[in-house]
C-alpha cells in the first residue's frame, strides 16, 4: 500500500536535493558556537569522539525512524502517524505525536525567528564599520541596545520571517528545493573563506588544539557523565533536528528508491563537519586577539564582533560571518514552518500560499512574545536549579527543547521499533532483513530510547538534583 502513496505537496527531484535540505534544517545556530564551544571545553578530542559515537547509536537511528515514518505515511505528521496507526491497528491518539512534533517546531520557528533577526541587524552593524577599533563595554553596549529596542527586534524579525514565508509558499521543488540548492553550498562556500582566514592568524594551532587534543582528565568515571557523555548525547539528538516534524515531513517527499541508511548518514556527516568547521574558523581568531571563547550569544554577537574590529579586513569578514549566520538560520527556519503548512494545506483546504501566510503570520505574532522577553516582559524564574531572566523566551525554550523534543524522539523510536510491524520497516527501509537492518532495530529499540531518556532527565534538572552534575 506504501509503494503506491504519494505526497500532493510534491517530491524532491534527487537525494542530494533531499541530502541538502535535511542538512540545511539540521545545520542552525547552534551548529555554529554550540559544538565548537562544547568541544573545547569538554575533552576537546574525546568528546568529538563520544559525540560520534551518540550520533551512530542514537542520532541516526531515530532519524532514520523519522524519515521512515514520514516516507511511508507521505502526509504531514499529523496526518502521517493517524495513518499509519490505522495501518498497524493501533490507537488514532498516536496522531498526538505528529501534533507534538509541529508545535515544537512552530514555537521554535517563533523565537528562533527573533534570534536569527539578530544575524540580520549584525550584517548592517558590521558591514558599515561600527566594530573598528571596538572594545568589549562598547560590544556589550551595541548587543544590550539591540536587544532592549523592540521595535529593532521587530523589524528584524519580521523581514526574516517574510523571507521564511516566501520560500515555503513556492513548494516543495520552486521554494524548499532551489533556496537549499542555493543556500546550502553558500554557507559551506562562506565558511571555507572564514577557514582560510583563520588558517593566517598567529594562534590557529591553539584554536585547532581548543578543539581536537583529548583532555584525558575528563575521562575519570566522576568527570566522564556530567562533562562529556551529557553534553555529547545532547547535542548528538538536537543537532540533527529530531523530533520537531521537520525530518519526518522532508522525508515524505523522499523516492521510494532512494536510501534512508545512506542518506542519515551523509546527513550526519555533513552536520557534523559544518560545526567542526566553525569551530576551526572561530577559535583560532578568538584566541589571536585574546578573547574569552565563551558559548551561546556571548560569543556570537559580542566577543566575536571584537575581533572583526581588530583584524585586517575585518569589516569584509565579519559582514561574511554574519551572512553565514543568516544562510544557516534561513535553513533551518523553512524546514520549521513545513510541517504546519502541509497540515493546514490537507485539513483546511487551503493553498499552500495561503497556509503559508496565515502560519507565517501565527509565527511572527507568538514571536512578539519572545521580543518583549528580552526587554519590556522579562522576568526571572528558576528552572532545574538555574535562573532563566528572559521569561516567555525561556518558557518557550523549556517546553520545546527540554520536553517536546526529547518525548517526541522517544515516542518516534518506540512506534517505528516496537509497534510497527517488522514487515513495515523491512520493506520501507529497503536494506533486507540482515546485519543492517538488525543492527538498526536494536539501536532504536533500545540504545537510542535509553540515550534520549538520558537526555530528558538531563533537561528537566533530575541529574542536578541527584548531584550527578553542576
Amino acid at each position: 500500500m506504501s509503494a503506491k502513496r504519494s505526497s500532493i505537496h510534491g517530491q524532491w527531484s534527487s537525494r542530494w536535493a533531499f541530502i541538502l535540505a535535511a542538512t540545511g534544517s539540521a545545520v542552525g545556530l547552534g551548529n555554529i558556537w554550540r559544538f565548537p564551544y562544547l568541544a573545547g571545553e569538554n575533552g576537546g578530542g574525546a568528546f568529538v569522539l563520544v559525540y560520534l559515537v551518540c550520533v551512530v547509536l542514537v542520532g541516526i537511528p531515530i532519524m532514520m525512524a523519522e524519515i521512515l515514518l514520514g516516507r511511508r505515511g507521505r502526509q504531514s505528521p499529523i496526518n502521517t502517524m493517524e495513518t499509519l496507526a490505522a495501518e498497524e491497528g493501533l490507537s488514532k491518539h498516536w496522531h498526538f505525536l505528529g501534533w507534538m512534533g509541529v508545535i515544537a517546531g512552530f514555537v521554535i520557528l517563533s523565537y528562533y525567528s527573533v534570534i536569527a533577526g539578530w544575524t540580520l541587524g549584525y550584517i548592517f552593524r558590521t558591514g558599515t564599520g561600527l566594530f573598528v577599533d571596538a572594545d568589549a563595554a562598547f560590544s556589550k553596549q551595541m548587543f544590550a541596545e539591540l536587544v532592549a529596542d523592540p521595535e529593532k527586534l521587530l523589524a528584524w524579525h519580521t523581514i526574516f520571517i517574510i523571507m521564511s514565508v516566501v520560500v515555503v509558499s513556492r513548494g516543495v521543488k520552486s521554494g524548499l528545493e532551489k533556496a537549499v540548492r542555493f543556500l546550502m553550498p553558500a554557507l559551506l562556500i562562506l565558511l571555507l573563506v572564514m577557514v582560510g582566514y583563520a588558517m593566517s592568524t598567529e594562534k590557529f594551532m591553539e584554536g585547532i588544539n581548543y578543539l581536537f587534543i583529548p583532555n584525558f582528565e575528563v575521562l575519570s568515571h566522576k568527570k566522564f557523565f556530567a562533562d562529556i557523555l551529557l553534553p555529547a548525547l545532547g547535542q548528538a539528538f538536537f543537532s540533527l533536528s529530531i523530533g520537531m516534524g521537520a525530518i519526518m515531513i522532508y522525508g515524505s517527499y523522499l523516492s521510494h528508491k532512494s536510501s534512508i541508511t545512506f542518506n542519515c548518514f551523509t546527513i550526519a556527516i555533513a552536520d557534523t563537519s559544518v560545526a567542526i568547521l566553525a569551530g576551526v574558523a572561530i577559535f583560532p581568531i578568538v584566541f589571536t586577539y585574546g578573547l574569552e571563547p565563551a558559548g551561546g550569544p556571548g560569543l556570537i554577537f559580542v566577543t566575536l564582533p571584537i575581533a572583526f574590529g581588530q583584524m585586517p579586513f575585518g569589516t569584509f569578514f565579519g559582514t561574511l560571518f554574519f551572512v553565514l549566520l543568516m544562510f544557516a538560520g534561513w535553513t533551518s527556519s523553512i524546514s520549521l514552518l513545513e510541517p504546519a503548512v502541509t497540515w493546514l494545506v490537507e485539513n483546511r483546504d487551503m493553498t499552500r500560499v495561503k497556509a503559508t501566510a496565515l502560519a507565517g503570520t501565527i509565527a511572527w505574532l507568538l514571536g512578539i512574545v519572545t521580543i518583549f522577553s528580552f526587554n519590556h516582559w522579562a522576568f526571572s524564574f528558576r528552572f532545574a536549579g538555574v535562573v532563566k531572566e528572559n521569561g516567555f523566551f525561556d518558557i518557550f525554550d523549556i517546553l520545546t527543547s527540554n520536553i517536546l523534543l526529547p518525548v517526541g524522539g522517544l515516542l518516534v523510536a518506540i512506534f517505528a521499533a516496537w509497534l510497527m510491524s517488522r514487515s513495515s520497516t523491512v520493506d520501507e527501509l529497503g536494506i533486507g532483513d540482515g546485519p543492517g537492518y538488525k543492527a538498526w532495530r536494536f539501536a532504536v529499540r533500545y540504545i537510542a530510547p535509553f540515550g534520549v531518556i538520558i537526555i530528558f532527565l538531563n533537561a528537566i534538572g533530575l541529574f542536578k538534583v541527584l548531584g550527578l552534575v553542576e
